[in-house]
C-alpha cells in the first residue's frame, strides 16, 4: 500500500519522484531476488506468509500507510528470518533502492497502476494484485511502462498459474467442447452490509494522504478504510473487479480473448444493500465480439453478480461456464471442473485448489531466468477492462459501442470519457502518459 501527507507536494518530493523515471531493470542475483513488499493488509498478509519462507527471495522492504499494519508486517518477515528488512510509509523510499529487483503491490486498487508505472520506471519488476486498473486508461499505461522499461509484470490472477485449471483450459483448446460461442462467469455470495457513516478524522496510525495518493482529495470515511475501499468508485471497481475479476479472467484464458468486446450492456444496481457503497450489488453484463475480432464467428461473454446470494449456481457459488457445439464445461476456479458432452453426457472431472505459490513462482522465475509469465499485464488489462467497461455501460444505463484496436468507445463521448479518471492536480504518482 501506499500513501503520503501534505509535503509529498513539495518541490522535494517531486524532484524525488522524478528522479526514479528511466533507470535500467535492477539485476537480480543468479538465484535470488531482493524484493520491496508494498500493501501489507488481508491479501498483503496471505502474500507473505509463504513469500517469507521462499528461499529465493530477499526481503528488504515492507511498505505501508498504516503504522499498525507496517509494524505487523515487519514483525511477520523478521521472525522469518530477513534480519535486515526496512519498514517504510512511502513507496518511493522501496523504489529508490537499487538493490531491490522487483516489488510486490498489494495495495487497494486506486494504487494498483499508478504503483506498478512508478516501479516499472525504477527499473524494477512487478507483481501487482488483480484488477491490475482502476480503468481502462490506466491499464494500457502500465502495459507501456513494462514494456519501455522491459520488466515483468504479474498480475495476481493466481489461476493462470493453477494446475487444476490449466488442464479444463487445455481441454477447451483442444476442442473437447467443439466451438465455443459464449462463456458466463458469475459471483454470488454474501456481503457485509457497510452501513451510513458521516466523514471523521482518520486514525493517527494512517497517513490518510498518502492513501489517497493521485486520486482527488476527500473526506476520510471509516467505511471506505481498510479493505472497503473496492466498493466506492474513486477507489476500486466492485465486486466485480474484486472477486468477479478472477472468474472473469477464466473466461477470458478459455475464449482466447486477446482484445477487448465490439460491445458492452449492463444492467443493475443496488438491490438489496441500503448502506454507503456505491457500485451494484445486483448486476447482469452481456458483452458482445462481432466476428473477426478474435474469431470466425460472433461470441458473448456474459457475468452476473448477486453479493446477497450465497447459493450454488451450476455447482459453484462463483464459476464459469463455457458453451460450446458439443458440450460444456463448468468451473470453479478454486475447486475443480466437471466436463459435459453433447446431451448432458458427464464425460471427466477434477478438484482442485487455487495455487498462490505457484503464481508466485512463475513470476519469480520469469525475473530470474526469463520464463514466460502465466497473467502478464497484456492479459491483466483485459479482464480488468471487461469490468471498467460493463461498470460504465452500468453508470449511464447506455450500450457501449467500442473499438477494441483503439480502446475507444464510440457512440457516447461521456463514455469514453470514463475511460481514464480524474487524478489530484501536479501528484506525483499520477501515471506517466494520462
Amino acid at each position: 500500500m501506499t500513501t503520503r501527507r501534505t509535503f509529498l507536494r513539495s518541490s522535494a518530493a517531486s524532484a524525488a519522484a522524478i528522479t526514479l523515471a528511466g533507470r535500467a531493470p535492477a539485476k537480480a542475483g543468479p538465484d535470488k531476488l531482493t524484493i520491496g513488499f508494498i500493501g501489507c493488509g488481508g491479501m498483503g498478509k496471505h502474500h507473505l506468509g509463504h513469500l517469507v519462507k521462499h528461499k529465493q527471495l530477499n526481503i528488504a522492504y515492507v511498505c505501508d500507510v498504516d503504522e499498525k499494519r507496517l509494524a505487523d508486517a515487519a514483525k511477520i518477515v523478521t521472525g522469518a528470518g530477513h534480519a535486515a528488512v526496512k519498514a517504510e510509509k512511502d513507496l518511493r523510499k522501496v523504489l529508490e533502492d537499487k538493490a531491490v529487483n522487483a516489488v510486490w503491490m498489494a495495495t487497494p486498487d486506486h494504487w494498483h497502476a499508478p504503483g506498478a508505472v512508478l516501479a516499472a520506471d525504477a527499473g524494477k519488476h512487478v507483481y501487482v494484485e488483480k484488477p491490475c486498473s482502476h480503468n481502462v486508461r490506466e491499464g494500457r499505461l502500465m502495459i507501456e511502462a513494462g514494456r519501455r522499461n522491459k520488466v515483468h509484470i504479474q498480475v495476481g490472477t493466481q489461476s493462470r498459474s493453477t494446475p487444476t485449471v490449466a488442464e479444463a483450459m487445455k481441454r477447451l483448446h483442444d476442442g473437447a467442447i467443439g466451438e465455443v460461442l459464449v462463456v458466463k462467469a458469475w459471483n454470488s455470495q454474501k456481503r457485509r452490509n457497510l452501513g451510513h457513516v458521516k466523514p471523521s478524522a482518520p486514525p493517527r496510525e494512517l497517513d490518510y494522504d498518502l492513501w489517497q495518493g493521485p486520486v482527488p482529495e476527500a473526506p476520510f470515511y471509516a467505511n471506505r478504510v481498510h479493505g472497503m475501499w473496492r466498493f466506492f468508485m474513486d477507489y476500486g471497481a466492485g465486486d466485480m473487479g474484486n472477486d468477479g475479476v478472477h472468474d472473469i479472467d477464466v473466461g477470458v484464458w478459455g475464449m482466447k480473448f486477446a482484445t477487448l468486446p465490439n460491445r458492452v450492456a449492463s444492467l443493475g444496481g443496488k438491490y438489496f444493500f441500503d448502506d454507503d457503497q456505491e457500485w451494484p450489488d445486483t448486476q447482469y453484463v452481456v458483452c458482445e465480439y462481432d466476428a473477426g475480432n478474435g474469431g470466425p464467428k460472433p461470441r458473448q461473454f456474459i457475468y452476473e453478480q448477486r453479493i446477497w446470494s450465497p447459493y450454488v449456481q451450476e455447482d459453484y457459488e462463483n464459476g464459469c461456464a463455457f458453451y460450446g457445439t458439443k458440450g460444456m464445461l463448468v468451473i470453479g476456479h478454486t475447486v475443480g471442473w466437471k466436463l459435459f458432452g453433447e446431451r448432458n453426457k458427464p464425460l471427466e472431472q477434477m478438484k482442485g485448489g487455487v495455487d498462490l505459490p505457484a503464481h508466485h513462482q512463475n513470476f519469480i522465475d520469469a525475473c530470474l531466468k526469463g520464463e514466460k509469465l502465466t497473467a502478464p499485464a497484456e492479459v491483466g488489462h483485459i479482464s480488468a477492462s471487461l469490468c471498467h467497461l460493463a461498470n460504465i455501460s452500468g453508470r449511464l444505463r447506455k450500450t457501449i459501442e467500442f473499438d477494441p484496436t483503439k480502446e475507444a468507445v464510440t457512440n457516447s463521448p461521456d463514455a469514453n470519457a470514463m475511460l481514464h479518471r480524474k487524478y489530484r492536480a501536479n501528484h506525483w504518482a499520477v501515471p506517466k502518459g494520462v
